[in-house]
């Protein structure tokens, strides 16, 4: 077995019927260029050949490694045997060839219960093999029976929690020469090239970002010649290259339909430029061809200031860490002092040339999801609308402002119809975290099996928009004492007096269960501290010991009086 020794290493099991040594070494070294930060992997690997082996016994010993990720890549011809048939143009039915398809999603499906996460790349046939060449795609042929056996595959694994089928092709695309891959199976059993596997490599990488719920959120542009053509100030927003019949015009304007479907994927928009700031905005707001408009942007820093400043303050202002954030810009002095200044901030190399502006943003995969929700949606949108209310916060008292945001909370206990968004919430919320642990909704759903325990979600809405499912709280009851385990509250509405709502439902929990004391215990991380702050100055909770907090459930919990909360069983609702 061949093994890495970095101990601070996400474990990897690398299954495969092929050598995948390129691959585990690219895994465990190349940081990749499309993604921000190094996410070496540990990679634990049994002898090529050995997938059946490895998948039945339950007991060998590379999960004894108890590995996080596990990626079980094979070759179709290697696992399904009516397959071979169909390569020697032998007969086989679709049945045969579905019955064993779905004898290797089972063993997928039990493999998953001793990973957290694993990845299935689908299938391809032999690299330059032609089957019945144009007639390929009817029944009998190659690429026929293949469609057949990835159609049912993945029908049979997308809906498992943690199994991810994912597309090779991308990977393939890049085999360069097919007779050099022949070359390579016959000299060392590798079916793909280098660069197969690094891009592979790159892609499995972001999954494991996803689903640690480290996926770049915040996408921060320039404005000249990175979203139109041209300098604003110059040559004045109705002679900007955007759109039209020109090429460049076109290009740029695809590339800002490219960042609003990030956006609609739950991308938050901001822009940084040196700029005059009432220029620029004319430009966004009248230009006839603009497809970012002010709406779109959660926020702004135009001015003729240090751009890494302006990066610093702006994420402040969105309560996001610099490492969620992505950021574009046209001029290489510009993107070299960001990086420079501040690492944690991914800025990607950007092409000269104006008409690959639109390839260089789909080959980002810094902003992958684990997985799609409708919140994702509105997400940019929520922080759009968060810029309205700081822009309707005047020289008023806070109280006096957040009454007039007409608060409304509802609380509700989890449900099939959110139990993805609260799992995908509470693996990707940082700041506001009270224990930051992390789980696949298969492990909540173990984890509530115990009638000693309760899970709620909160929803926020006020007259600016709906936030939908922005918080969680679970509670469970351990030698009479009511302990709050998880305390999750999206960034986007915190410091709203939500927080105290949230502790409220711990409170009338306890209360309902007869437990006399609400403990909540912070486990400090690197990012959590606002949710220290919160429990220290803020939630009214008795400081008992070193970051444990508590309340005597014999009084009442005070709600915010300007917050309408919905759900609450207490007479305050």
């Amino acid at each position: 077995m061949n093994t890495n020794s970095s101990p601070a290493a996400t474990t990897c099991l690398l299954i495969s019927d092929f050598n995948a040594g390129n691959l585990k070494s690219y895994l465990e070294t190349d940081s990749g260029t499309l993604s921000p930060g190094s996410q070496a992997l540990r990679v634990v690997m049994p002898d090529y050949g050995q997938v059946m082996q490895t998948l039945l016994d339950a007991e060998h010993e590379c999960w004894q490694e108890q590995p996080e990720i596990t990626v079980i890549w094979t070759r179709p011809e290697a696992v399904v045997a009516s397959f071979t048939k169909i390569l020697q143009a032998e007969s086989a039915t679709i049945g045969e060839l579905l019955d064993e398809v779905n004898q290797f999603a089972d063993l997928v499906i039990a493999a998953a219960e001793r990973a957290r996460t694993v990845v299935v790349p689908l299938w391809a046939p032999p690299t330059g093999h032609r089957g019945l060449g144009p007639i390929d795609l009817r029944p009998g042929g190659t690429r026929h029976a293949l469609l057949q056996m990835n159609l049912r595959l993945t029908e049979r694994l997308h809906e498992q929690p943690g199994i991810f089928v994912v597309d090779s092709d991308q990977w393939l695309a890049r085999q360069g020469n097919p007779e050099m891959a022949h070359k390579f199976w016959y000299a060392a059993k590798t079916p793909y090239s280098t660069e197969v596997f690094r891009a592979a490599a790159a892609d499995i990488k972001a999954l494991v970002r996803a689903t640690a719920g480290q996926s770049s959120k915040l996408l921060i542009l320039d404005l000249d010649d990175t979203l139109w053509g041209g300098i604003v100030g110059d040559v004045g927003w109705e002679n900007l290259r955007l759109g039209g019949h020109d090429p460049v015009g076109e290009a740029f304007q695809d590339f800002q339909r490219g960042v609003k479907a990030l956006q609609n994927r739950g991308v938050v928009l901001a822009v940084v430029s040196k700029n005059d700031e009432e220029t620029a905005l004319t430009a966004v707001d009248k230009h006839p061809e603009m497809l970012i408009r002010r709406d779109d942007l959660a926020g702004w820093r135009i001015n003729w200031n240090d751009k890494a400043q302006n990066i610093v303050e702006l994420v402040d202002e969105l309560n996001l860490g610099l490492d969620a954030v992505v950021f574009i810009d046209d001029n290489p002095a510009e993107r070299g002092r960001v990086a420079e200044a501040l690492p944690e901030v991914f800025v990607p190399d950007w092409p000269a040339d104006k008409l690959l502006y639109r390839h260089a943003l789909n080959s980002l995969n810094c902003f992958d999801p684990a997985a799609v929700s409708a919140e994702d949606a509105e997400r940019s949108r929520a922080y759009a609308a968060e810029r309205q209310r700081r822009q309707s916060k005047t020289a008023v008292s806070m109280d006096d402002w957040l009454e007039s945001l007409e608060l409304q909370v509802r609380i509700s206990e989890l449900a099939d119809a959110n139990r993805q968004r609260a799992v995908q919430l509470l693996n990707k919320t940082n700041q506001m975290n009270l224990s930051t642990r992390r789980l696949t909704e298969d492990e909540l759903n173990s984890w509530l099996e115990s009638g000693e325990r309760t899970f709620h979600t909160v929803w926020v809405e006020d007259r600016f928009g709906d936030s939908g499912l922005t918080g969680l709280v679970s509670t469970e009851i351990r030698d009479g004492v009511c302990r709050i385990v998880d305390f999750v509250l999206s960034c986007r509405v915190f410091g709203r007096k939500v927080e105290n709502v949230m502790t409220a439902i711990a409170v009338a929990e306890a209360r309902r269960r007869g437990a006399c004391t609400v403990e909540a215990t912070y486990e400090a991380t690197a990012k959590n501290r606002p949710t220290l702050d919160f429990f220290t100055a803020s939630s009214g909770l008795d400081e008992a010991g070193p970051n444990v907090f508590t309340w005597d459930t014999g009084k009442d919990y005070p709600l915010p009086p300007y917050i309408r909360v919905y759900g609450l069983n207490t007479e305050n609702s």
